[in-house]
């Protein structure tokens, strides 16, 4: 007769699990893909080094596992905005602005998911899901083409490349470890931020937009209150 889990047993591997992932994920936000080492995530995690490779044989694959649950949630929200309501243009606008405010709200967790270099196998899962965030850009780009809110003549693809290439390497600056510009860890300028996200939008939204400039410069939803920019306060003060 083959053996059956009970219960209590498959609650308590899935505990477990969560909880090295959990562990990788802090770690990985706190010095990046280095910083997984696996007797590291044991530790952390209040695991026997050995458990841990019950479940993942390798770092690689653990970093990718890692990296595959953060990259899921950001596509979860790409698809969530191109189904959204309101014109093409403006939820392109809203999916690069939250991109880019989500990345900064933990930088280091968002270079090594991004920029970071690393295994193969974790550049591959880095590809696959790089390749899903476009998807969700070539659905807006193609509403918005219908719409006339962006050129007709350019290829979806090859535009929602571009953009998503676009805002991807524009936040690795900002992303680094060595930039103190946003402040630190937790505590970054969120002015600094909304700053950031806004033109790397309102660029991404340019590159695309129809001849007759509707997507110029769009206000991201956070803006409607028309606060001041940082740089006119700063400027007034």
């Amino acid at each position: 007769m083959a053996y059956r889990r009970t219960d209590s047993v498959e609650a308590r591997l899935a505990d477990n699990r969560n909880r090295i992932l959990a562990a990788a994920r802090t770690l990985v936000g706190e010095g990046g893909w280095p910083n997984a080492q696996v007797s590291h995530v044991a530790a952390a995690a209040g695991l026997a080094t050995g458990t841990v490779y019950r479940y993942f044989p390798s770092k690689a694959h653990l970093c990718v596992e890692v990296l595959s649950t953060v990259s899921q949630r950001e596509v979860d929200v790409m698809r969530a905005i191109a189904d959204g309501a309101g014109r093409p243009a403006q939820r392109l606008h809203a999916a690069v602005t939250a991109f880019v405010q989500r990345a900064m709200r933990n930088r280091r967790l968002a270079y090594a998911l991004i920029a970071e270099p690393c295994e193969p196998e974790i550049d591959q899962a880095r590809l696959t899901y790089r390749h899903a965030i476009s998807e969700q850009i070539v659905r807006i780009v193609r509403d918005g083409q219908a719409a006339g809110d962006f050129r007709a003549c350019v290829d979806a693809r090859i535009a929602a490349t571009v953009i998503v290439g676009g805002f991807m390497e524009g936040l690795i600056g900002p992303l680094s470890p060595l930039n103190a510009d946003f402040g630190a860890a937790g505590g970054q300028d969120s002015l600094a931020v909304q700053d950031l996200a806004g033109e790397i939008a309102n660029l991404c939204c340019a590159g695309i937009g129809a001849p007759r400039g509707r997507v110029a410069r769009l206000p991201s939803a956070s803006s409607s209150s028309s606060l001041p920019s940082r740089h006119a306060t700063r400027k007034a003060a």
